[in-house]
């Protein structure tokens, strides 16, 4: 197996393990978090879901966007799947850029995100891409702790 296709599989994998735990949440506490500063459940996921489509632009443009019109701004929370279905095609296309890079272009493809304190190898960004989703789904686990709901096991 070459790094792209680890590099997909990791994203799949992170990907599920996130869905097991955002479906998980009970309807009724989609809009629950832990203090007034917090995301909730739902504004979390689809922190998520938008960011990836952030960053897919951002390894497009081999840097930092200057201006980013999201297509899930002004959008109404609704649902876990309603925020998968819609974001769906983006994943795809993100995932169709990702199988575009050869071995090559993980090493020598610079990502400048000098305004976020880094310039990274496109290899290490799109693992900081898979981290950063599985950090946030960390968090939804303490979410579930703190609030008291079951927590559905993500270890399989």
């Amino acid at each position: 197996m070459n790094s792209i296709n680890l590099i997909i599989l990791n994203f799949n994998e992170v990907r599920r393990r996130s869905i097991k735990v955002w479906t998980s949440i009970p309807q009724e506490k989609l809009k629950w978090k832990p203090d007034d500063k917090a995301m909730t459940c739902l504004e979390m996921i689809r922190h998520v879901l938008e960011s990836e489509h952030y960053y897919h632009l951002a390894i497009k443009n081999r840097g930092s966007l200057s201006n980013f019109d999201s297509p899930f701004e002004n959008r109404p929370f609704t649902s876990v799947n309603a925020e998968l279905d819609f974001a769906e095609p983006y994943r795809k296309q993100f995932l169709d850029t990702i199988k575009s890079f050869s071995e090559e272009d993980l090493k020598n493809i610079k990502i400048d995100r000098s305004d976020s304190g880094y310039i990274r190898d496109l290899g290490d960004m799109l693992l900081r891409v898979a981290y950063h989703e599985s950090v946030h789904t960390g968090q939804l686990l303490d979410y579930l702790r703190s609030a008291g709901i079951p927590r559905i096991r993500i270890w399989d």
